[in-house]
């Protein structure tokens, strides 16, 4: 099987290049895509848990921590630590990160609407359907499964 006959090609193919043009938009802002998606997945009013955001995003705790030392250095992001729990620490977007945000929120806006104006509303949701099918497969390893 050649690898443009394989689906995960496919996926791999265009998620390299959502990256690279979103990394593309996020450099002109002075910015990558990870910074971006942070930016986005910070709670507005109350910050996030430094905890919960790695989770969330799907990073690992060493790259994370790496971003958000950057974004802190910035003027991105502050840490404030958590009220209930002296070991925490929130994540909270600075007026400047609440200005890039606005723009990563633009460029995922902009990339959704060219979408959803130049592909058929069936084969969107088509495309929904098959990965959230994927996911449930991955997720129940139905693919694979562990070896006692």
């Amino acid at each position: 099987m050649r690898p443009e006959e394989t689906i995960d090609f496919h996926i791999k193919f265009t998620w390299q290049n959502i990256t690279k043009m979103y990394n593309a938009i996020a450099a002109s802002f002075g910015g990558s895509m990870a910074v971006g998606y942070i930016l986005l997945n910070i709670d507005l009013e109350n910050g996030t848990p430094s905890t919960a955001l790695g989770p969330k995003m799907g990073m690992e705790a060493t790259s994370l921590s790496r971003i958000l030392k950057s974004m802190e250095e910035k003027g991105l992001i502050e840490r404030k630590p958590n009220p209930q729990d002296g070991r925490g620490v929130f994540i909270c977007l600075t007026p400047f990160g609440l200005e890039k945000r606005e723009d990563a929120k633009e460029a995922v806006i902009t990339f959704n609407e060219t979408l959803y104006q130049n592909i058929d509303k069936e084969d969107l949701a088509a495309f929904f359907r098959v990965t959230q099918s994927i996911n449930e497969l991955i997720d129940n390893k139905e693919i694979y499964t562990e070896k006692a």
